[in-house]
């Protein structure tokens, strides 16, 4: 199979940027499209060009690493999907295919397709914890968690921080990330003591870094490999309600939220 691809390339976030045009050829139907852009970048290495910069790790959909916009789509056509798990034969012989960063503002580009997004880390540093011991392990039964509950707890907890979430959302946001985040604790007995001070510093940070407006369009639920639902923004949204309603908020930096 033989592609032409049309990728971003930016030497750095201070340097304009384009896209440009390479042809790739040799190119297998079990290929992974990681696999198939290891493939342009021997050929480039070899022609003395240099290659192009994208991130990747477990290659399995587990690190959510491979960040890319693929015919303007973020991870690609395929619903469900990481970039990894997206194979050649989903798209057409001779097809010209488009390969983009993320673009959202909170995200700033490094190189090429590689983008910072440390911004998710800081949102989780702000209150993504519990203050329940983790010394030796309890006895499985010594807090009793309805199934039900678990599993809505493991639904969100599945979020791989990829960010395709904020690439797909028109206003950049990153709600869907911090809902995930917030409820796989919050749900849990747990999770209960930081309940509410974990919402609105997670939610200050994430105001902070510069992330938009959640506007309800589910972008982001589309967008996302593991098919996190939106129900834990609203989730999130009566937390918030609740915490502020219980506190007010201080507005003088993103960690004073209580």
């Amino acid at each position: 199979m033989n592609f032409t691809l049309k990728i971003w390339r930016q030497r750095s976030h201070s340097e304009p940027g384009q896209m440009v045009r390479y042809d790739v050829d040799g190119v297998t139907p079990g290929m992974s499209f990681l696999e198939m852009m290891d493939l342009l970048n021997e050929q480039l290495t070899v022609g003395g060009e240099e290659p192009v910069a994208f991130d990747s790790d477990c290659r399995e959909g587990i690190c959510g690493m491979c960040s890319m916009v693929i015919n303007g789509q973020a991870h690609g056509p395929a619903r469900a999907t990481t970039t990894c798990q997206l194979y050649m034969r989903q798209f057409e012989d001779g097809e010209e295919i488009s390969v983009e960063p993320w673009r959202a503002a909170a995200f700033p580009l490094l190189r090429d397709l590689v983008v910072d997004r440390s911004a998710f880390d800081r949102i989780m540093q702000a209150g993504g914890y519990i203050s329940v011991h983790s010394g030796p392990k309890p006895e499985p039964n010594s807090i009793p968690i309805e199934n039900a509950l678990a599993e809505e707890a493991l639904d969100a907890a599945c979020c791989i921080g990829c960010g395709a979430c904020v690439a797909a959302c028109p206003n950049g946001a990153a709600m869907l990330y911090t809902a995930a985040k917030v409820s796989h604790l919050g749900i849990l007995p747990q999770g209960q003591p930081e309940r509410y001070t974990r919402v609105t510093r997670m939610v200050a940070q994430m105001e902070h870094e510069g992330f938009g407006s959640c506007r309800n369009y589910a972008e982001c639920e589309a967008a996302c490999p593991k098919e996190i639902s939106i129900k834990f923004i609203g989730r999130m949204n009566r937390d918030y309600l609740t915490a502020t309603l219980r506190r007010p908020i201080k507005r003088d930096g993103p960690m004073d939220s209580q």
